[in-house]
């Protein structure tokens, strides 16, 4: 068992909060019951995420994204007040944390994804150093080979710009929406980035310097630093713990 305050100081100094500036707040963001001893983790604070953790008697809900998103202007309707209403009614702690807990370098998300993926970590790159570079743990392979692995491991087929399709020897990857880091993991020194998500420009690109992208899906992602740090609370603190995962196609 612990007290709510507990494990929100604990994250705190665990995930480094005060290295980061994101654009909502992380830690304790709704408030429940004091005492926690089932935790329930989760990529996103859906209204399906806090009523399946609702109905296996969660105390506290431990999520990547959390109610607050970029752009949002504050007010309390439509699905934020059903989240919110939903977290209230019955009494549940939600804690969120987003940067963090990407950066994190053995509970975050990208060391977590690197893991998943048979990735050696060797380097990072990127503002606050949240993009990694490793390689292959079993050595280089084609690109086609690669692209099959993640999609195995990952559970689905990943969007693949291959630019000049050559060998695979060094991986950048940082995982949800890092399309926009192309270019600092090109001149890092990778065969291919991998992310989340893909946008116009990122195509373009990998045909003209010759580096793949790999856009493998935002929560597809995303689904295991929340599980890391969950288990690891868990040991800590003497919690039951469960992750839900509800499925998302982006």
């Amino acid at each position: 068992m612990a007290h709510r305050t507990g494990l929100a100081n604990h994250l705190e100094q665990c995930l480094e909060v005060a290295r980061f500036a994101d654009y909502g707040p992380n830690g304790l963001q709704v408030e429940g019951r004091a005492e926690v001893r089932r935790l329930v983790s989760g990529v996103t604070a859906s209204l399906a995420l806090i009523e399946a953790a609702a109905a296996v008697g969660a105390d506290a809900l431990l999520v990547h994204h959390g109610l607050f998103w970029r752009g949002q202007d504050g007010r309390v309707t439509g699905w934020m007040k059903q989240r919110l209403a939903a977290l209230l009614r019955h009494d549940i702690n939600l804690y969120a944390y987003h940067l963090p807990l990407d950066a994190h370098p053995t509970l975050g998300n990208n060391a977590q994804l690197g893991a998943h993926l048979g990735l050696v970590t060797e380097g990072t790159f990127g503002d606050k150093a949240l993009g990694v570079i490793g390689r292959p743990v079993d050595g280089a392979c084609t690109l086609e080979a690669f692209a099959a692995r993640v999609g195995t491991r990952l559970g689905r087929t990943p969007v693949v710009a291959p630019g000049d399709g050559r060998t695979v020897q060094r991986v950048a990857w940082c995982t949800g929406g890092a399309q926009g880091w192309f270019d600092s993991a090109i001149a890092a020194g990778a065969d291919v980035y991998l992310t989340g998500e893909i946008s116009e420009p990122q195509a373009h690109i990998a045909r003209e310097t010759g580096v793949a992208f790999m856009a493998c899906g935002h929560h597809a992602t995303e689904r295991y630093g929340v599980q890391a740090l969950g288990a690891h609370l868990a040991t800590q603190f003497g919690l039951a713990h469960q992750f839900i995962d509800i499925d998302n196609p982006g």
